[in-house]
């Protein structure tokens, strides 16, 4: 309000001027414009406004100051919007856990198991390619190589763990202590072709129970007594599956 502020002392100014040289009021009337009623900025946005402004009357009379007041509608502005931001969805696929296989107790050494044929298993290096028998009680392995109850099968996820003579019947892993790593052996089921390649070879006391443990990957051991004629040890032949 300070131009209003500045209109006022210089109608109250004038006036002082009249009355100083006794000169009647009528001679000594100051003529002052009159002012259109200013328009202030708005500060406060939203709400009335009133503007006040001095508007200065000519008269032979001693001058009239009066307040003229201007009333301002409110202001409405509208809210300035954040620009929106869309965020892209991720779907997560929650993956089960896998199962692995459960191996069974070993069986008593002359257990009478079922005679069940699984399939062939092939040992190129040492010359072998033999029927796969469900079972390893000495019984089931005279008649050839043996899958472990309750290991994987081949192809799965899990440790197939196969067993067989070294000397005794048909001996079929007389030679496992040849294989190397990159050998291959492979096996035949209803499901397909299975390809192994040896990855080392141990020696372990025969109460070893570890080597039928089961694991995240397809993998596959084959063991028998060592060594040949003995049951001293065992000896075992890691493998994974390569395809």
């Amino acid at each position: 309000m300070r131009r209003g502020a500045s209109f006022l002392l210089l109608g109250a100014l004038a006036l002082s001027a009249c009355g100083s040289d006794g000169s009647s009021s009528a001679e000594a009337a100051t003529v002052v414009p009159t002012l259109s009623p200013s328009t202030l900025p708005l500060t406060d946005i939203g709400a009335s406004v009133t503007v006040a402004t001095v508007e200065t009357v000519a008269t032979a009379a001693p001058a009239t100051t009066r307040l003229a007041t201007t009333t301002v509608a409110p202001t409405t502005v509208a809210p300035t919007l954040q620009p929106s931001t869309t965020v892209g969805l991720t779907t997560v696929e929650t993956l089960a856990p896998t199962t692995l296989p459960v191996p069974a107790a070993p069986p008593a050494p002359r257990a009478d198991e079922p005679y069940i044929e699984l399939g062939t298993i092939e040992i190129p290096k040492i010359g072998i390619t033999k029927t796969l028998l469900e079972g390893i009680s000495l019984n089931t392995l005279d008649r050839g190589p043996g899958h472990w109850p309750g290991t994987a099968m081949p192809g799965q996820v899990g440790n197939l763990v196969v067993a067989g003579h070294r000397t005794s019947h048909d001996k079929p892993f007389r030679n496992i202590d040849q294989l190397a790593i990159g050998d291959q052996v492979i096996f035949t089921t209803a499901d397909g072709r299975f390809v192994y390649e040896v990855t080392g070879t141990t020696i372990v006391k025969p109460d070893a129970m570890f080597i039928i443990d089961q694991t995240s990957t397809p993998t596959a051991t084959l063991f028998a007594c060592h060594p040949p004629g003995s049951t001293k040890q065992r000896i075992v032949v890691s493998l994974a599956l390569v395809q």
